[in-house]
């Protein structure tokens, strides 16, 4: 993460001055794994899929997802801590340990969170899942709608662009609207023989709508997080961490960035943090289907 947060400009000079504290983000994606590096921060958990009332994560994604934006890096020193390592999580579970789930699940999982929004201080909702190929217009649309009416009560949406590009129009489908922020890979001059760069597949725009896409990009390749793996042997852990690359990775990069914009200044309707992150990013030359506004910027989005 030491390399990542250096191509987004998250400074330890940021860190050491936001953290996301008392800011909460909602997760939906597999579960969170009670790892050491999320402390007593995972305020709640609903288990969508298999009802259980414990968190849990039986694929691991959603706890990696969670650690890019939440872990305190505690295992390690510092190195592998997430974007805003002192904010809350509330976490749902709308996917099975293959991935998979219910439009249905999705649907009771945003209704949840604009239940308990007052309650937990949610103020941005991170969706690091995109949806089966058969999935019909009507059911996304359906989304689409709750999500905006998430919007409208101040929570940021913040979706991945999805891993079906580079061909135009592969956004996923959540990320079609001009109320959700959605971001896409890139990973500026990170190269590594045998490595496959996720800005070689992250989804691009435009939407069947025309609507430019993404809004911005970060790095998706090799993202070191938290692992739901992590075991505790004697007096030490295994295990603690591991890498995935995609779309997913990058999202809650941004949804760690928004929690600083947030302890910074609480008053931020959804809207002008969304503008902040937009207008901030660094110009990367690219074509905008590929990069939106460019790469995310913190340092530059917290002083503007």
């Amino acid at each position: 993460m030491w390399r990542v947060k250096k191509q987004i400009n998250c400074t330890e000079e940021v860190n050491e001055k936001y953290r996301g504290k008392n800011i909460s983000v909602a997760v939906l994606d597999t579960g969170i794994f009670f790892h050491p590096d999320f402390s007593n921060r995972i305020l709640a958990f609903q288990d969508f899929v298999n009802h259980q009332k414990s968190p849990y994560d039986d694929s691991g994604h959603g706890t990696h997802v969670a650690g890019c934006i939440a872990g305190n890096g505690s295992l390690s020193g510092g190195k592998y801590s997430g974007i805003a390592p002192s904010c809350n999580l509330i976490v749902g579970k709308i996917l099975d340990k293959n991935g998979d789930g219910k439009i249905r699940n999705m649907l009771e999982a945003i209704q949840w969170i604009s239940t308990y929004k007052e309650k937990y201080n949610i103020r941005i909702l991170n969706i690091s899942v995109g949806f089966e190929e058969n999935v019909t217009a009507e059911k996304v649309q359906k989304l689409i709608v709750a999500l905006e009416e998430l919007y409208k009560q101040n929570i940021l949406i913040i979706v991945a662009a999805g891993n079906k590009g580079p061909n135009s129009r592969s956004i996923s489908p959540l990320g079609m609207s001009n109320k959700i922020l959605t971001v896409g890979c890139h990973d500026l001059d990170y190269v590594k023989v045998g490595v496959t760069l996720c800005e070689t597949y992250s989804g691009r725009g435009p939407t069947n709508f025309s609507l430019k896409k993404p809004d911005l990009v970060a790095p998706g390749t090799n993202i070191y997080s938290t692992s739901f793996q992590c075991k505790k042997v004697g007096n030490y852990y295994t295990n603690a961490y591991e890498t995935k690359s995609g779309t997913s990775f990058a999202t809650p990069l941004v949804s760690g960035a928004a929690a600083l914009l947030l302890e910074k200044n609480e008053l931020l309707s959804t809207q002008e943090i969304k503008y902040r992150l937009c207008y901030s990013a660094t110009d990367l030359k690219e074509p905008w289907n590929k990069q939106g506004w460019g790469m995310l910027n913190i340092k530059r989005a917290l002083e503007i």
